[in-house]
């Protein structure tokens, strides 16, 4: 949390002193120590400062054009002013921007004041203040601000965090290739796979989705109010300045997108927001599973001594972590998919819906970034109980029916699969009926013995194989 504001809010009225108690999000409350490192990039705070980067970087691109000759070529020590302005811009620096805002009423604007605050007066930083904000529009700073947000975001903290998670269960799914376990089609008993095979198939699931956000452009516009270079043309018209406007946005490590109206048309947001919500909805099908599977005894968690799990039963051990993870992931997909949805639609060449839920990105982020946090501590507390695993799957002779009607396929014996049918459906079977059965097959007799000595346990095909895969 950003260090509390501090006598009074920037209209006049006292501030209480902020607290994680009296925070309106669980993000900012309860959550607060979980979300610690997407601070500096989501809050105000942050979008200040990225807006102040690009303003600077913007000022010293112009300094740099010889046919901007007005302001250029910029002195060393100029360009560490300006350098100094991005590199060590504070809280207080984010503060005082927000006491200039409460009289321009006009964030970006507020931005732009404070640069040239800071610039302060001399024979060099006359020009350059006057050129602060050329031919600009709110919108250009903006979506590079938030452009850069979403990448450091994605870089720094989404990706690694999402692949600290596959790693997790990576291992766990190699460590557990070769223990059978009864799959469960329908919630009916079906053909036997591995622990670890079911955990491999999450983690090649997780894998393609990181790797379709890390894939996804991210793009920036900075084209002027309705993004036809109308003002910059009118000042310099023997400037290349869909050039210069495409280096500008290459140099901040984005991608130029050339035709926009005011607005970038957040087309990539939405893609980068789909990205997340595909990474969570399989984590969500992971969450719910292994609640299943803890539910039936297959997975048994470690006991934390003083953790209660019931206000009034002792014994509970609740699968708290994949419940949170799950609930919190529900939330960052409802709010991202809005993102989705709502962000490329603007009316006409803008309108400002957009701004509102744009600052909602970091809300959305911190969910995620809670629910990967809960799962993965899940996920380390989890033994298997392979005993309680093991006797379901011996005690499961029917699944063993596809495997002699495949074979009887193989030799040509006439409706194999109605024969088992019979033989099985809505029955209990024994190994003793399983075995009589096979014993009238007229197919070679090692055939015979084989299926004979099949065991459940066995018929896991090449689940133990594929899940050393990953």
């Amino acid at each position: 949390m950003i260090r509390a504001l501090r006598a009074q809010v920037y209209t006049g009225f006292p501030l209480m002193k902020v607290s994680p108690l009296r925070a309106l999000s669980p993000a900012d409350g309860r959550y607060a120590d979980k979300v610690e490192d997407l601070r500096d990039v989501f809050s105000e705070y942050g979008l200040i400062r990225y807006r102040v980067l690009v303003e600077v970087r913007w000022l010293q691109c112009l300094a740099d054009d010889p046919d901007v000759a007005e302001i250029g070529p910029l002195s060393s020590v100029m360009k560490d002013v300006l350098n100094s302005i991005v590199d060590d811009f504070s809280l207080d620096d984010a503060e005082r921007v927000k006491e200039i805002e409460a009289t321009t009423n006009h964030d970006v604007k507020a931005v732009e004041y404070f640069i040239r605050e800071r610039l302060g007066d001399g024979p060099e930083t006359g020009p350059l203040k006057d050129f602060l904000h050329f031919g600009c529009t709110s919108e250009d700073i903006n979506n590079l601000a938030y452009a850069l947000m979403l990448r450091a975001a994605r870089t720094d903290l989404l990706v690694p965090k999402m692949r600290g998670l596959e790693t997790k269960l990576a291992g766990m799914a190699r460590k557990y290739a070769g223990v059978p376990m009864l799959s469960r089609t329908h919630g009916q008993t079906a053909s036997p796979t591995t622990v670890g095979k079911e955990l491999a198939n999450v983690v090649q699931r997780l894998e393609r989705a990181r790797k379709v956000l890390a894939d996804v452009k991210i793009l920036g516009k900075f084209n002027g109010a309705v993004g036809n270079y109308n003002a910059h043309l009118v000042a310099y018209p023997d400037v290349d300045w869909r050039a210069a406007s495409a280096q500008f946005v290459e140099s901040l490590g984005l991608e130029p997108n050339t035709h926009t109206t005011q607005i970038e048309p957040h087309d990539w947001t939405a893609q980068y927001a789909h990205a997340i919500v595909r990474f969570n909805t399989i984590l969500i099908d992971l969450c719910r599973d292994v609640w299943g599977y803890i539910s039936l005894g297959y997975f048994r968690q470690r006991v934390a001594e003083n953790e209660v799990g019931s206000s009034t039963m002792p014994h509970k051990v609740n699968p708290i972590d994949f419940e949170n993870a799950e609930g919190n992931l529900g939330m960052a997909t409802a709010l991202l998919s809005h993102f989705a949805e709502k962000l490329p639609v603007s009316r006409w060449q803008r309108d400002l819906t957009d701004s509102t839920v744009q600052r909602n990105f970091g809300v959305a982020i911190a969910y995620t970034s809670i629910a990967i946090a809960s799962a993965g501590k899940g996920l380390g507390k989890l033994q298997i109980d392979e005993a309680a695993i093991a006797a379901d799957v011996d005690d499961a002779w029917e699944v063993l029916a596809e495997a002699v009607q495949t074979v009887m396929r193989r030799y040509g014996i006439p409706e194999p699969y109605e024969k088992l049918k019979a033989l099985t459906r809505g029955r209990a079977v024994t190994r003793e009926i399983l075995q009589s059965f096979i014993a009238t097959l007229e197919i070679p007799e090692a055939e015979r013995e084989r299926l004979a000595a099949l065991t459940p346990r066995e018929y896991i095909g090449l689940a133990a194989e594929l899940a050393r895969d990953v």
